[in-house]
């Protein structure tokens, strides 16, 4: 091995057995059993599996790279690795990585809008409250106003201006 390759780089063991579990309770059901099957895997075969994993991944990775450099671009994308499946005669396997990568796509695309709104009503209520100035209209004088306070004091915590009590002297006694 050459010096530049990482010689400790393993796939996680957990996730591995995760994977391997996920899928044998899958093709239990699917051969007519409940799926709930709690399967063991065996060390050495969880050890097989990684390096599996691992030479599958070096290997896909070249003839992908292989893709790459033939269009004379440095970074493979998505199409160069569908590519390299096709070449190296795993062509079955496009559809479903397609199939996945869509997915995936579409909960990192709803996971960022969400986080977009989230982000937005946060600014509004911050903006409101500023544009706003001191408290909400006031319903009974007292009570909207000092939720007003509150609502101030709670924006300033959350951005870390929160005014702190003075701290005691240690040196006065109390009064009895």
């Amino acid at each position: 091995m050459s010096g530049s390759e990482p010689q400790d780089a393993d796939l996680p063991k957990a996730l591995l057995k995760r994977l391997i579990k996920a899928k044998l309770q899958e093709v239990d059901k699917a051969k007519g059993g409940d799926g709930t099957r709690d399967f063991q895997v065996n060390k050495d075969a969880l050890l097989a599996f990684g390096e599996a994993a691992k030479l599958f991944i070096h290997y896909l990775t070249a003839a992908a790279n292989d893709n790459c450099k033939d269009a004379k671009r440095q970074t493979i994308s998505a199409d160069d690795i569908m590519t390299a499946l096709t070449d190296l005669e795993f062509g079955e396997l496009v559809e479903p990585l397609k199939e996945s990568l869509e997915a995936f796509k579409a909960e990192n695309r709803e996971k960022n809008k969400k986080k977009q709104e989230a982000s937005k009503k946060r600014k509004s209520a911050a903006g409101v409250a500023e544009v706003g100035g001191e408290a909400p209209a006031e319903v009974d004088g007292t009570a909207a106003a000092a939720e007003g306070e509150e609502a101030e004091k709670g924006q300033n915590r959350d951005k870390g201006d929160a005014e702190e009590p003075e701290p005691m002297d240690a040196e006065e006694p109390e009064a009895p």
